[in-house]
């Protein structure tokens, strides 16, 4: 059996300009962190049958891979030549649909512990790029360069994307003394709202590649404003200016909701308003492409004050800690050459 661990993502800059739609025309410039919440996936060929089970959010048992309606654990099995005699586990912290991308966790997690079952390691970066192209090429999601790439690599990651879509990854300069402040004012609360996120992204997909839409030029304009935004908080993050970060974040939040009607959800203004108000929040944004799940409130004081009034209007807040390892293989016990020569050998890619 083999165990692998990958984090999950909270953006902190320049999201959806990590779009194809959008950094082929204008390049992109992507901020991120990995944290310490993560899914976890267990690979294991039966001693017996030649099944194919996936189990965690959906269930099913196949006779062959190519039957799986699971759509990443089936392309993913494909494209390391298996089709039998495989069972998948996956149990997650955190639910999908909550913006802090769970689906790129599942596929750079299999993928690895595939890679591992057949004795392919491969580097963190091409990790995230063969997960990305999976999603995009293969699956045609609309989904951005980041879930795959902080899944992969963790840490605090600031990702470069030329318009040929090569990412230039580098670790963000941060200070340990003080980073562990940062990461106290910047407060997760949960909405209990999930929903599915690449539905919210073909808003802003489609409106980008369709250049005579009535919303071409107004999302078009928000991601300008948002990239720029974000080297404006790489910067405040790298001077340890944080509290200039909340008011980017504030700038930020502006900005986004321009990209589609789904981004708000009704009563989260309000409720962020009033913490602006009376809590001293800076700044705040719904994680991911909104619509729901983590709602980020920057805070420098009165952390006490606001958790209560967050937690009194329902969002309860989640601890975390910044994640530096990326994917990991956690556990390989067993031996598998009988195993790996029940299966066909691994396509070229």
């Amino acid at each position: 059996m083999i165990l692998s661990r990958t984090p999950f993502r909270v953006t902190l800059g320049g999201g959806g300009t990590d779009l194809p739609s959008y950094y082929e025309k204008h390049g992109g410039l992507l901020v991120a962190m990995g944290i310490d919440k993560y899914m976890h996936l267990a690979i294991n060929p039966p001693i017996v049958g030649r099944h194919v089970r996936v189990s965690g959010t959906r269930n099913e048992t196949v006779a062959s891979a190519e039957l799986l309606t699971h759509e990443l654990a089936r392309e993913a099995l494909l494209r390391h030549g298996i089709r039998a005699r495989m069972e998948i586990a996956s149990v997650a912290d955190l639910p999908d649909g909550t913006g802090l991308g769970s689906a790129g966790c599942y596929l750079v997690g299999l993928l690895a512990a595939l890679r591992a079952y057949r004795r392919t390691p491969i580097s963190p970066e091409a990790l995230a790029e063969e997960a990305f192209e999976i999603q995009t090429k293969k699956l045609g999601m609309t989904v951005g360069k980041q879930d795959s790439w902080l899944a992969a690599t963790g840490g605090v990651t600031a990702l470069e994307i030329d318009r040929a879509g090569v990412v230039t990854a580098r670790p963000v300069n941060i200070h340990p003394s003080t980073f562990s402040d940062f990461v106290t004012n910047l407060r997760l609360y949960y909405t209990g709202v999930r929903r599915n996120t690449i539905a919210n992204l073909k808003d802003q997909d489609r409106a980008m590649r369709e250049q005579d839409a009535a919303a071409h030029e107004v999302v078009q304009d928000a991601l300008h404003h948002i990239k720029e935004l974000g080297y404006q908080l790489l910067s405040a993050i790298e001077s340890q200016n944080y509290d200039r970060f909340g008011t980017l974040m504030d700038e930020h939040w502006q900005q986004k909701k321009r990209l589609s009607q789904k981004v708000a959800i009704p009563g989260i203004d309000d409720l962020y308003v009033e913490s602006k108000k009376r809590f001293s929040v800076l700044g705040g944004k719904l994680t991911g492409a909104g619509g729901g799940g983590f709602f980020a409130a920057y805070a420098p004081k009165n952390h006490a004050q606001l958790d209560a009034f967050m937690q009194e209007h329902g969002l309860e807040r989640m601890h975390y800690a910044v994640d530096f390892e990326g994917v990991r293989i956690v556990s390989n016990t067993g031996s598998t050459t009988t195993a790996m020569l029940d299966h066909e050998p691994i396509p070229n890619t």
